[in-house]
């Protein structure tokens, strides 16, 4: 993983030593080509909550595929200005590039870095890599972990210092910033401009092991785009009905996550745990709690890996105290429909192999037996009333650097 992360922002030292100008500005790229299948074509399997529509019983290229572009030019020993490009299947079912990075970085010496403009989130562990294939063991980050968390990018600043300790190497890093983005919600979109993202982590490195702790809040500009309902709701008049509407606006509502991690990478042997929980103040979304384990032993080039990942929320109830009968029912059941809609209870288990069958490139194949009940609809896309919670995903994917 170290090489890759090297490969990717440093570039190599040889076209460094042409001339001053080109030791000052690299630009580099990085890519997967994936094919995905999930057997069953009760939900739409995707990498995360930012895809429109994933795959039902057939093979799909736009789970996993994508491409990117970064440049790195390094003003002075303090000063670097870095930008990264991705073309990915997203929001509009396109592939339209997003600027995912765009800061300029300040390091006034070895133990502080500040950084203005367009971050990458930084929920968790990897979260702000998690589009480069390649710096990672598995076809794509667990999707029961991160892919519930689809927000790519903040527009603000961080800030990190590092204490060495001994042996020991402690970092801890701040971060704020602004949502910029949308996200698909069935044939509509959700507006993210503007929520503002505040929260920070603190590691600790020792040899091979690496542990952090990250807290991080979300205030949230926009309601969901359920205006009928909630207009509707208000419109009767009933107390209940008004504050059942109230709560489940999300606008100006608050959501925390918070995680614990811990990584081990050394020999052959590469390790990972985490868990999280996330608590939203709106009624419109479950809290949950979500975790996984993976493990890889590398063989040659050869590196076969083993995971078991979870996702669990807990269900609300939110009374409208509408009676029954038209023309109540069909808020009732809107109210029931939003409070189903951020279900999770499942689990799953991955088994899979990674190939370096050549520098700076991999293949990989990765199968994952997804077993949930069939109220388990928040990870997926388009379910339908046949959807069962269970499903097997094979996916083939090759990753590259250059």
């Amino acid at each position: 993983m170290l090489a890759a992360l090297l490969a990717l922002g440093v570039h190599t030292a040889a076209q460094a030593e042409d001339s001053e100008t080109a030791s000052r500005f690299s630009l580099n790229g990085f890519g997967t080509l994936g094919m995905t299948r999930s057997s069953s074509n009760g939900a739409g399997f995707v990498r995360d909550l930012s895809q429109p529509h994933g795959s039902k019983g057939e093979w799909s290229a736009n789970v996993d595929s994508l491409i990117g572009l970064q440049a790195n030019w390094v003003l002075s020993d303090q000063l670097a200005v870095i930008a990264q490009g991705i073309s990915r299947y997203h929001i509009g079912s396109s592939y339209d590039p997003e600027l995912m990075w765009g800061f300029v970085r300040y390091d006034p010496n070895g133990h502080s870095s500040f950084r203005l403009g367009r971050l990458a989130t930084d929920f968790y562990m990897y979260a702000d890599s998690r589009h480069v294939g390649y710096t990672y063991l598995t076809v794509r980050p667990s999707a029961d972990y991160f892919g519930v968390l689809p927000f790519a990018h903040i527009d603000g600043a961080d800030a990190q210092w590092v204490l060495p300790i001994g042996d020991l190497l402690l970092r801890t890093r701040l971060h704020g910033g602004w949502l910029n983005e949308k996200l698909p919600l069935a044939d509509r979109s959700w507006n993210l401009q503007g929520s503002r993202m505040l929260g920070g982590n603190i590691s600790l490195q020792s040899g091979a092991w690496t542990v952090r702790l990250s807290s991080s809040q979300l205030k949230f500009s926009h309601n969901l785009p359920i205006d009928e309902l909630t207009s509707g709701l208000k419109q009767t008049g009933m107390p209940s009905a008004v504050a059942a509407a109230r709560a489940l606006d999300v606008a100006d509502s608050t959501s925390r996550f918070d995680s614990l991690g811990a990584v081990y990478d050394e020999g052959p042997w590469q390790v990972q745990f985490m868990v999280s929980r996330a608590r939203h103040g709106s009624q419109s979304f479950q809290n949950w709690q979500s975790g996984y384990f993976l493990a890889g032993y590398r063989i040659g080039s050869l590196t076969p890996f083993a995971g078991y990942s979870w996702i669990r929320s807990k269900a609300r109830s939110l009374s409208t105290g509408l009676p029954g009968g038209a023309p109540f029912d069909e808020l009732n059941a809107g109210v029931a429909r939003v409070l189903a809609d951020s279900h999770a209870d499942q689990h799953t288990t991955s088994l899979g192999l990674r190939w370096d069958f050549r520098e700076n490139m991999d293949l990989k194949i990765q199968f994952d037996a997804i077993r949930g009940k069939p109220g388990s609809v928040f990870p997926f896309r388009n379910e339908s009333s046949n959807w069962n919670g269970r499903t097997n995903v094979l996916t083939m994917a090759m990753d590259f650097v250059f």
